[in-house]
């Protein structure tokens, strides 16, 4: 079986990588007004040379900027859709576990208030700095799933005098990610990917029941998010492999849901219209292999096997071993593997270090290559 020329790669990974000590001190000199936006994106520019240089030196196909731009994962994206605007005042708090206790993320709030629509390509200069630096991998671009705007706020953070309708909601905001598609084809992209926790989180019971408490169609809701990804990219170009990241949350090494993927998987994995599925897999919570029996012949799905929650590394023949398992399921040629998730969904990141991030990359590229040749 030979390795993939196309994405998602035998070992690849999802895409946000711990933000280096120098270049968060430079984003607080930046707030505090002591450097201009010239100087930290000069930091920027050296900090992203240098993780993409770490990235294709351990042998990954794929490589990303390590969102290094951003502070979110998903905000920094969506407040630069004309309609969505942040909401200084109020704040939206989540609350995260892990095996200490609990986290609370507190994030501002957003209001949908005017019409959906893109006035610029959102990251642009970030896709064309990471091109311009990349020499034998992809580069990769990520960016959150038009399921997180509704998931997020519901509709109580939607005029009702703008949309009255969902509907013409749905479609101003598909029609918006479609021109951004478009346009991130025009730069030469060729490796888009969507990350939605939404889609993680309906597996879970006490999350729907959230939902269906503030009014929305909780048990259905997965089957719109579906629909509105597959209007978002249905005009991408050949070229443009999508692949989604399904994610149970992910800060400062704490998550948010739990439960395994039976809830969506046979709607998920034939109905939404993307080329590979990245999945967590690293521990119990995430359930078993099961539901990948509704993957068809054509999509791949990438085991995230390997947790970005801890330090602690797996072993290559573990690895084997759960791959093995999931191959039950689903052919081993339609599978792939990386971590479970990102490094840092947000500028805090996880509770490891830069050389412990490297051990478990290159250790992803490793089983790979003994898996796949």
């Amino acid at each position: 079986m030979s390795p993939r020329v196309a994405p998602p790669f035998r070992a690849d990974h999802v895409g946000s990588l711990l933000r280096p000590p120098h270049l968060l001190a430079a984003r607080d000199e930046f707030t505090a007004g002591r450097i201009d936006a010239a100087e930290l994106e000069r930091i920027e520019d050296e900090a992203i040379t240098d993780v993409v240089a770490m990235q294709e030196e351990i042998g990954l196909s794929s490589a990303t900027d390590g969102e290094f731009r951003r502070a979110s994962w998903h905000m920094d994206f969506l407040y630069q859709l004309r309609g969505i605007n942040r909401v200084e005042d109020s704040s939206l708090t989540v609350r995260f576990h892990n095996a200490d206790g609990d986290v609370e993320f507190a994030t501002p709030d957003m209001r949908i208030d005017e019409k959906i629509g893109l006035d610029h390509t959102i990251f642009e200069g970030a896709f064309k700095a990471l091109a311009d630096r990349a020499r034998t991998a992809t580069p990769k671009l990520t960016i959150p799933s038009p399921g997180m705007v509704l998931y997020r706020g519901g509709r109580a953070s939607i005029d009702p005098e703008v949309y009255p309708d969902l509907a013409e909601f749905r479609a101003d905001l598909a029609a918006a990610y479609r021109a951004e598609v478009h346009a991130l084809a025009g730069l030469g992209c060729h490796y888009l990917q969507l990350d939605d926790t939404s889609l993680a989180y309906l597996n879970d019971p006490k999350q729907r029941e959230q939902l269906a408490a503030r009014g929305d169609d909780a048990e259905h809701e997965h089957l719109r998010t579906i629909e509105l990804i597959n209007a978002s990219i249905r005009d991408r170009p050949a070229s443009m492999a999508v692949t989604t990241h399904l994610c149970r949350g992910n800060y400062r090494s704490s998550w948010v849901a739990e439960g395994g993927y039976d809830f969506v998987a046979e709607a998920l994995f034939n109905q939404l219209d993307v080329d590979g599925f990245f999945l967590e897999f690293d521990d119990a919570r995430s359930g078993g292999f099961a539901p990948l029996r509704f993957v068809p012949k054509g999509k791949h799905v990438v085991l995230g096997l390997v947790t970005t929650k801890s330090a602690e590394l797996e072993s290559v023949d573990d690895l084997k071993r759960r791959v093995d398992e999931a191959s039950r399921y689903v052919d081993l040629d339609q599978l792939c593997l990386s971590p479970q998730c990102g490094f840092a969904s947000t500028q805090e990141g996880n509770a490891l270090s830069y050389e412990q991030e490297v051990a478990k990359l290159s250790l992803v590229v490793r089983a790979a290559e003994q898996i796949w040749g």
